[in-house]
């Protein structure tokens, strides 16, 4: 038979068993609300973070395509520099070629004679120069327009007069006061013409 005080006990420590078990179960509740509340904060603050990641990478981005924007631009403005920047100096001798052409177109032909000596080795040092200049012209990609018979063209010709003439097409160029030049595909200076207009 079970003593009075053997039960008491028994009672006790069951009621301290199930007091432990409620305790550990409110303890647990508590850390379960505490995590989330933490977890927010996280979550927070992952999403900032992932936001300025995105501004930043957005940002470099930009940048990268602005730098590469750039190093095109000058690297176009560089060879363009190459290419035209002997411009000014093209057109000072351009003068001096036309000054040649005008200097053999003048001397008359039948005084290039061999009893006159002087004049025939004159008119053939300017010739030879003429066409040196010429070649000099072409190798730096200065090409002459002498566009008889061609279109008018605005970008290349600059027309001097219009005038109807018998047997040529209205619009095309008749006459060629002075020659034009283009640099690497660019006009330089345009030829002088007279082009014809309808009858």
């Amino acid at each position: 038979r079970t003593s009075p005080r053997l039960l008491c006990v028994a009672t006790q420590q069951k009621n301290t068993g199930q007091n432990l078990e409620e305790d550990q179960s409110q303890s647990q509740n508590e850390q379960k609300v505490e995590p989330s509340s933490a977890e927010k904060m996280l979550a927070e603050e992952k999403a900032k973070l992932e936001e300025q990641l995105k501004e930043v990478t957005d940002k470099y981005k930009r940048a990268l395509a602005d730098v590469e924007n750039v190093r095109q631009r000058s690297q176009k403005l560089v060879e363009e520099a190459k290419l035209y920047g002997i411009q000014s100096f093209c057109k000072d001798l351009l003068e001096v070629a036309d000054i040649l052409e005008k200097a053999t177109e003048s001397v008359p032909k039948e005084e290039i004679k061999d009893e006159n000596p002087h004049l025939k080795s004159l008119y053939e040092g300017l010739v030879m120069t003429e066409v040196q200049i010429q070649k000099v012209f072409k190798k730096h990609g200065l090409l002459r327009l002498n566009p008889v018979g061609a279109r008018f063209d605005p970008y290349e010709h600059e027309a001097l007069f219009h005038a109807p003439m018998e047997g040529k097409e209205p619009g095309t160029i008749a006459l060629v006061s002075k020659i034009g030049y283009k640099l690497h595909g660019r006009t330089l200076r345009p030829a002088l013409v007279g082009v014809v207009k309808d009858a």
